[in-house]
């Protein structure tokens, strides 16, 4: 499956998502997903933490400096940007306040590859990360660089602010 077919099937999920408004239930009759939509779902999924795995091997401690945008030093939303482009083909804003305004927020519950997560690190300071599965995300960390963290670390739990899929 290509880049842009992943990417094709994301757009669409999102349209979905973003439009969605409550049925007719006058005459309605609630139709099940099929048995191939849900694995093209998934296989969409499994494609998504494939590139998120990858793109970690790629910039694994990678150091976190501020308005970084290389492999010499890398912010969180510039880390998200760039992952976003070069492995979903999708264009995201630049910093961390405007990420959290694209997409939709949805609950901690509905997090699947591919969202981002947003923690209040401070009174002014905001850090973003890609959810990947289990609770793991990818983020550039202002102590160890380009990592995979767990939400439910106590630092992250704690810190968690909310979560938007793009």
């Amino acid at each position: 499956m290509s880049i842009k077919t992943i990417s094709t099937i994301i757009a669409i999920s999102i349209l979905f998502t973003g439009c969605g408004t409550l049925p007719d239930r006058s005459n309605h009759t609630p139709q099940k997903q099929s048995a191939s939509q849900s694995s093209q779902l998934n296989l969409a999924q499994d494609k998504i933490k494939q590139r998120l795995y990858s793109q970690h091997k790629h910039w694994q401690g990678t150091r976190y400096q501020l308005g970084g945008l290389s492999k010499k030093g890398i912010d969180c939303s510039g880390f998200v940007l760039l992952t976003f482009k070069e492995q979903l083909g999708i264009t995201l804003p630049r910093t961390t306040r405007e990420q959290a305004k694209r997409g939709t927020t949805i609950s901690r519950k509905q997090l699947k590859a591919g969202d981002l997560v947003f923690f209040k690190t401070s009174i002014k300071v905001r850090h973003v990360g890609i959810y990947i599965e289990d609770d793991k995300f990818l983020h550039a960390s202002t102590s160890k660089g380009v990592m995979i963290s767990e939400l439910n670390n106590s630092y992250w739990r704690k810190a968690y602010w909310k979560a938007v899929r793009p």
